[in-house]
């Protein structure tokens, strides 16, 4: 693969309509001014590269998906949530390892 895989900014419907229709999701809850976030995203990127096959990883603005943020409960970020045929099964706060996340989605395939 010649193509770095990334996680993609999606809006609202656009992330319903993967819960739907994608197995395992990992939405990367972020925004432009989070310092936090900066060291976050570049692992989503990863996670994207390295199981974009088997899930689908993209980010939220919650600057610009504020009913979505407060659907899951999002009070700070960067928050990373992993779903499972549409329900959330994992969440994250704040900054972590990447073994975390990949871990995790690990699991996750395992099920």
């Amino acid at each position: 693969m010649t193509d770095q895989a990334k996680a993609n900014y999606v809006n609202e419907s656009e992330f319903n309509q993967l819960l739907t229709d994608e197995k395992l999701v990992v939405a990367d809850y972020t925004a432009s001014w989070c310092g936090p976030c900066k060291v976050v995203a570049p692992l989503m990127d990863q996670l994207a590269t390295e199981y974009g096959d088997r899930a689908t990883v993209v980010k939220i603005d919650i600057d610009e998906n504020k009913d979505n943020a407060k659907k899951y409960g999002i009070r700070s970020i960067p928050a990373v949530l992993v779903f499972r045929d549409g329900e959330m099964v994992e969440s994250f706060f704040g900054s972590k390892p990447y073994e975390t996340y990949s871990n995790i989605l690990e699991t996750q395939l395992k099920l």
